[in-house]
């Protein structure tokens, strides 16, 4: 099995070297002046090349399964034979059109999603601006086995499109919609019918989502793993209580810039999500050390933390978190004017993954992380380098 494997690489490899290179001109292939002749001639008369000879399609089919989608294009047009191969659905289960965002119009999604039908598992839109609900209708009613679709910066898009997902797609685990303006409480409440699967949502900068839709999003699509709610400027406590009682299983939550949150909603977090891994509150400014005290009794796995601008965090509540959350590998602190040196002590104590902190420059974090060997001199006052701690 590992020879078959290595083989198979060994040939996708060279076929990608094989067709970077520039078309040589050659007597036996057809040229302008034969396209002259016959305008609706696309290929060459010999078809059936050597690789197609020795090769079995499967084989083949296998090799064109490892290659990206530019160069599926180049081998759909060496000849009719490969054609047939490079455009076969089982090829394009993974698409990511983000290098060509500026030239993806509705029409190219629609024909994609008719190209591949059943076989499209995972699709990437990000940044194509052209794209609107009509050719998201399309797409979800021909590729209904999607299970990961990024639409980050898609600002066309309207609760339509999540509609559509929600009738067509019940597979679907993973959706961006981050910067779709555009999108309210209606879609939330589509995606909680039609797709109980969800596992996880970005719907950062979406600010006219509200309570209310939070509400229905959850109830419907209770195993919620990671939500992105940054820059959702309407969310208040009650969205993060809906979210505690109905997520068991969240393990990552964003809520940069949500300025309404306050520490009754965190706390409520805290109580019913104890696999939280990764919580940023960062710019959260009403929250206090109530928030650290509940993550130490509640979170014991809490690997990421992010409370930049928090200002009303204080040592006693770090020193809380630091004895109960000993996996913590990240911690963003800037702005957090009210730290000292008490709590890197705790921090060096209590946390030996630790790996990247962010704080406050006046505070000589290598009183308590020392490096191993001096790190090399960067410039300027802050010092970034050590041995728990990579400072940023």
């Amino acid at each position: 099995m590992k020879k078959n494997s290595v083989f198979i690489q060994k040939l996708t490899s060279g076929l990608r070297q094989f067709l970077a290179r520039k078309p040589i001109q050659q007597k036996n292939i057809w040229c302008w002046r034969d396209v002259k002749k016959s305008k609706t001639k696309m290929f060459s008369n010999n078809d059936e090349a050597v690789i197609n000879k020795k090769l079995p399609k499967e084989l083949l089919l296998r090799i064109f399964s490892f290659l990206d989608v530019v160069t599926l294009c180049r081998c759909a047009q060496v000849s009719r034979a490969w054609n047939v191969l490079a455009l076969d659905g089982s090829n394009w289960q993974r698409i990511d059109l983000f290098d060509f965002q500026r030239d993806i119009e509705g029409r190219v999604v629609e024909n994609i999603s008719k190209r591949c039908g059943g076989f499209l598992r995972k699709l990437s839109l990000r940044g194509c601006l052209g794209v609107g609900d009509n050719a998201l209708r399309i797409f979800a009613q021909n590729c209904r086995n999607i299970e990961v679709l990024n639409l980050n910066g898609c600002t066309k898009i309207t609760d339509t499109t999540c509609t559509s997902l929600s009738k067509f797609c019940s597979k679907l685990r993973h959706l961006d919609l981050a910067s779709c303006t555009s999108i309210t409480n209606l879609s939330l409440k589509a995606l909680s019918e039609g797709c109980p699967l969800l596992e996880q949502l970005n719907i950062s900068w979406c600010d006219q989502v509200t309570k209310d839709g939070i509400q229905a999003l959850v109830r419907g699509c209770g195993g919620l793993k990671a939500l992105f709610l940054k820059g959702c400027t309407q969310l208040e406590d009650e969205a993060l209580k809906y979210i505690g009682a109905h997520c068991p299983e969240l393990v990552t939550l964003n809520l940069q810039t949500c300025l309404q949150i306050t520490d009754d909603g965190l706390i409520t977090i805290c109580r019913g999500c104890h696999k939280l891994q990764s919580l940023c509150a960062s710019g959260c400014s009403n929250i206090t050390d109530a928030i650290l005290n509940a993550l130490g009794q509640n979170c014991p796995r809490l690997r990421i933390l992010e409370v930049a601008r928090c200002s009303q965090l204080t040592d006693v509540g770090f020193t809380t978190l630091a004895k109960n959350c000993h996996e913590l590998e990240k911690m963003d602190l800037e702005e957090c004017v009210q730290i000292t040196d008490s709590t890197l002590i705790q921090l060096s104590i209590y946390c030996p993954r630790l790996q990247v902190l962010t704080h406050l420059p006046n505070i000589k974090v290598h009183a308590y992380f020392a490096p191993v060997t001096p790190p090399p001199s960067v410039g300027g006052s802050r010092q970034r380098f050590c041995r728990c701690c990579i400072i940023l």
